[in-house]
């Protein structure tokens, strides 16, 4: 065989093992996602094509600046208090950040980045047909369902399968915008009212209906301007009080976090869940009025949360459930700033992506990271982590370097 022949061989192995990775990420096990990261890793560098890959990631502005940060953490092992080993497992964590060149190299092509889309769009669907299965009681608990019918979680736990449909549900939108026929429009439509139905009524996660509000309001802004943003809020302010005050299983969940909120005092130790996320806050503020500028290092903060905690009722803690708090614990304002400074890359470079549609996706996966951080560690967690890194790489691999040389340049 042929050099180039075995190149080009390989390079599609490595865009198919990233394409499938948008039907996996959403249902599959940890496992599954790592074979085909190492078999996308190891494919693309069989490939070859070095010198042209390295020079289109010095040209993504996204793309390094999440090696910036995927950096940060490599570099902060070295003040890590706790130790090597504690250090790389957080290294580990954050390892996705490091595949975000790599897939924005690997979809070059709109075709490709098409089939990820739709593979990740099928997977969600087939997530959305199963959870209303079991909420209208048709199939029972088995080995791909981790629930009973009150609450008809599919391959992953409520909170994630929440968040992920609420980008599913603006995902579904986004594709019935720029459907071409009725038909298809029609069906991407029903999709996105379904998990829209999904968020906000069947699954429990406070963290998937808060992004699904944000999301819904941008959306409406994007296709209406301030007149639809102004009709979007009023709608999801009249939803949240229909859910507040109506909608049983709603009205308890919320009416509950409303009491956990009011009844919570900084310094006193909480069994509730808003309690405790509140505690994780204030104690992790401690920690970074202490260590404010390089933080205490990667993987320090279980250790800094047990000193900080030593002696009161709070329970030691190795996640603040935020992401913001659990970057600058451990890199300090600095790491904080490069975590921003990738986010605003984004935003700021989403309207120099060749479609309306890519645009949209890439500002609508921004806020869905960006506001599931304020109650979750996301860029650590496994799927959510993956999600972000294989989103993003995948719709600024359409970047031309030229658009976004203007895009950064315009104030």
């Amino acid at each position: 065989m042929r050099i180039k022949e075995f190149n080009s061989q390989a390079h599609t192995c490595a865009r198919f093992a990233a394409i499938a990775l948008g039907f996996t990420i959403p249902i599959s096990a940890p496992p599954l996602n790592y074979v085909l990261l190492a078999l996308t890793l190891a494919a693309l560098v069989a490939a070859g094509g070095f010198r042209e890959n390295f020079a289109r990631i010095k040209t993504n502005q996204v793309a390094l600046a999440a090696l910036a940060l995927f950096g940060c953490f490599v570099i902060g092992v070295a003040w890590n208090a706790t130790g090597l080993e504690s250090g790389l497992h957080m290294v580990e964590k954050y390892g996705d950040l490091a595949f975000v060149p790599i897939f924005a190299v690997l979809f070059r092509a709109e075709r490709d980045r098409r089939r990820a889309l739709l593979a990740f769009a099928a997977a969600l669907a087939l997530t959305l047909v199963l959870s209303y299965l079991i909420w209208a009681g048709l199939i029972s608990k088995g080995w791909t369902l981790l629930s009973e019918q009150a609450r008809p979680e599919v391959f992953k736990k409520y909170l994630t399968q929440n968040i992920l449909m609420a980008f599913g549900a603006f995902l579904f939108a986004c594709f019935a915008l720029s459907a071409r026929t009725r038909r298809s429009r029609i069906a991407w439509s029903v999709l996105a009212a379904l998990a829209a139905i999904s968020v906000t009524l069947m699954v429990p996660g406070r963290s998937g209906q808060l992004i699904f509000a944000v999301l819904a309001i941008y959306f409406a802004y994007s296709v209406w301007r301030w007149r639809g943003t102004l009709l979007a809020t009023v709608g999801v302010a009249a939803l949240a009080c229909a859910l507040t005050f109506g909608f049983a299983p709603a009205n308890s969940r919320i009416a509950l976090m409303l009491e956990e909120w009011n009844t919570w005092q900084p310094g006193v130790d909480s069994q509730s869940s808003m309690g405790q996320r509140l505690g994780y806050f204030h104690n992790s503020l401690l920690i970074i009025r202490d260590h404010p500028i390089a933080g205490v290092g990667t993987g320090g903060f279980g250790k800094a949360y047990a000193d900080k905690v030593a002696g009161t009722t709070f329970e030691p803690s190795v996640n603040p459930h935020n992401e913001y708090f659990n970057v600058t614990v451990q890199l300090g304002l600095l790491g904080l700033s490069v975590m921003l400074y990738l986010f605003y890359c984004i935003w700021r470079l989403a309207p120099a992506l060749p479609t309306a549609f890519d645009r949209n996706l890439a500002r609508g996966l921004l806020i869905t990271i960006a506001v599931g951080c304020l109650l979750n560690s996301l860029l650590m967690d496994h799927v959510e982590g993956l999600f972000f890194a294989w989103a993003t790489g995948l719709l600024f691999a359409g970047l031309n370097p030229q658009a976004e040389k203007n895009s950064m340049a315009t104030p």
